[in-house]
Parts: structure tokens; C-alpha cells; sequence
């Protein structure tokens, strides 16, 4: 899936329980953090026409970000960053979780080609998650999981006051907040 998709899904989740706006985003990354082997496709197209290109996007992704090891390292930082340790290392490791369903369910290349994960990595290569329905990255599936989660969040700020965008500025946050209540009025309290 998108990584935006990832995000929205995961700040979803760290709305169905009360945390704080630290808690929130940590669980909230925490769901995007997998994709973070990704960020090798940028060194992969600046070196594209090297005579020795680095392929780390299309040799690492779904795999350094995409495994129960990484998962660990995600979930330990989570409970040391925050104040409700176990509740958001729990909410941290279930949106972890999450985004490798949501690629299992929905990441197929244009190609065809299928990314599985390598859930076991880095201790062991046996199990790799796949599926044979998976649906295109660019398919109506995932549009419709985005627009959900869209939905979802405009209603949360709505009725709750915060919206994801309490994660870069609060003060964006206040104002969306408000835009949003006064096209749809005031939450009941």
C-alpha cells in the first residue's frame, strides 16, 4: 500500500484508544516506520545510469523494514519514547503489524510481481508472507482504504478536536479543526 495509506490507517488506530499527541504519533510512525526501506529508491534513481548502479530500493525494500526483527527495534523504541509505555508499544507493534498485512493484501507491482515478506529476517529466511489474490499497489482496493481512512480522519478532527496534522503543526492542526467546524458545526460534547 501507499504510505500515505499506511499513515492514515495507523493514526486511525491511535485514535480507538485515549492517548496523548506524542503517543498518538509515535504509534502513528510506528505504522509507517516499515517503509522506511524504501527510502532506497532514492539513491537507486540518482545512480540509474551509473555504470554501477545502487539498486537498494529494488534489492531491500520489503526487507530490511518488512520483518519481525524490525518490529522489535520498533516496538523497544516506542515504549522508551513514550509515557504509556505498554499501551502504545502494544498499539505500535499492532500498527507494525498492519502495514505488513495491508502490503501483504495490497502491494503488487505493475509488473505482477509480488513483494513478500520476509517476516523471520533477520533470523531466519524460511517464512515469507505472500498471497496469491494480492491486488495491484494502484488498484480500487487501496483507493478505497484511502478514502475510508480520509473519511475517518476528517471525522476524528471533527469530533475530536486533532487531526494527523497535530503531528508537524499544531497551530495547521487548530486551524483545520476550525475550518472543519465551521463548514459542519460544532461537536456535541
Amino acid at each position: 500500500m501507499n504510505p500515505v495509506t499506511h499513515f492514515l490507517v495507523s493514526w486511525g488506530v491511535a485514535n480507538s484508544t485515549a492517548l496523548e499527541r506524542r503517543e498518538r504519533a509515535i504509534v502513528t510512525l510506528a505504522g509507517v516506520a516499515p517503509d522506511l526501506d524504501g527510502l532506497g529508491a532514492i539513491p537507486e534513481l540518482l545512480t540509474r545510469n551509473w555504470a554501477h548502479p545502487l539498486d537498494w530500493f529494488s534489492r531491500y525494500h520489503h526487507v530490511l523494514g518488512h520483518n519481525v526483527g524490525f518490529a522489535l527495534v520498533v516496538t523497544g523504541a516506542s515504549y522508551l519514547l513514550s509515557t504509556k509505555r505498554w499501551k502504545t508499544a502494544a498499539l505500535a507493534c499492532a500498527t507494525f503489524h498492519l502495514h505488513l498485512l495491508c502490503d501483504v493484501l495490497g502491494a503488487r507491482g505493475p509488473d505482477g510481481d509480488q513483494w513478500p515478506i520476509p517476516y523471520l529476517f533477520p533470523f531466519s529466511h524460511a517464512w515469507r508472507w505472500t498471497w496469491s489474490g494480492q491486488w495491484a499497489l494502484n488498484g480500487w482496493q487501496n483507493f478505497a482504504i484511502t478514502g475510508a481512512m480520509l473519511v475517518l480522519a476528517f471525522y476524528l478532527a471533527w469530533a475530536r478536536g486533532f487531526s494527523p496534522l497535530e503531528m508537524v503543526s499544531p497551530r495547521a492542526d487548530r486551524a483545520f479543526v476550525r475550518a472543519l467546524r465551521s463548514r459542519f458545526g460544532a461537536a456535541k460534547a
